[in-house]
């Protein structure tokens, strides 16, 4: 079985790489388009969207110039958990949580949800254009087409997007079926979604490197230098990262 998902993962893997190389091209340039500006990239997602929120934020190997935007009644580690899936599901909320951020018109939203359907992603991309920023969304487009949207004005997170990255995710997530079991099991959207996600910084370095910016690039704590380098860069950009 463990192969069987192993291949799972592949095929999404290739299918992302033959399909999604423009939309990550796109969005990269918008991204390094601000950060060359003086803005950021700002990430927000749901549940286990919060964790891939969280990829590409405060790490080794990863832009400085990356903020997460957390809603703590959306984080797992609520008990009971269960209550996170009734707040992602609440109209209002993002907002509030959007009002706590400190971005600026002309800086990036990503919003990460693989259904794309429920109140709070398409409400934090709808509230992100209404205040001038350029909003990506990482879902799935055929999870979206299958199921309505529990947002007020029926749009998905698709709908609600400037540039769209789809980690092609099955209905559902789960990708291997198990003899004697009903429910399928072994979602893809984590794994996908992180290596989307790696891939589009990547990008977004290289295009910055392109344009004669150096890009700020953190550096494993655990290697030598590591922590002296980090606190250069973070004493260079520090005006713009509200998580110091």
């Amino acid at each position: 079985m463990w192969e069987r998902y192993f291949q799972a993962l592949r095929d999404k893997l290739d299918a992302v790489q033959a399909s999604q190389g423009d939309a990550i091209c796109r969005a990269a340039g918008r991204i390094a388009d601000r950060l060359a500006e003086g803005g950021m990239l700002y990430t927000f997602g749901c549940g286990h969207s919060a964790l891939l929120s969280q990829e590409i934020y405060y790490r080794a190997g990863g832009l400085m110039l990356v903020e997460g935007i957390f809603g703590e009644e959306l984080l797992l580690h609520q008990k009971p958990v269960t209550i996170t899936s009734q707040f992602e599901r609440l109209e209002g909320y993002a907002r509030l949580v959007l009002d706590k951020c400190r971005a600026r018109p002309g800086d990036i939203l990503l919003v990460i949800s693989t259904s794309g359907r429920n109140a709070v992603p398409v409400e934090m991309a709808l509230a992100g254009r209404e205040r001038q920023l350029v909003v990506i969304a990482l879902t799935s487009t055929r999870y979206a087409a299958d199921l309505p949207s529990r947002h007020a004005s029926g749009k998905h997170l698709r709908d609600a997007a400037d540039i769209v990255l789809d980690n092609l995710a099955d209905p559902g997530d789960a990708s291997v079926a198990v003899e004697g079991l009903p429910e399928k099991v072994g979602p893809t959207s984590t794994a996908v979604g992180a290596a989307i996600l790696q891939a589009l910084i990547l990008e977004v370095v290289a295009e910055l490197i392109a344009r004669g910016v150096e890009p700020p690039v953190f550096r494993s704590g655990n290697v030598p230098g590591g922590d002296e380098h980090n606190a250069r860069l973070l004493a260079r950009y520090g005006e713009r990262v509200g998580y110091l």
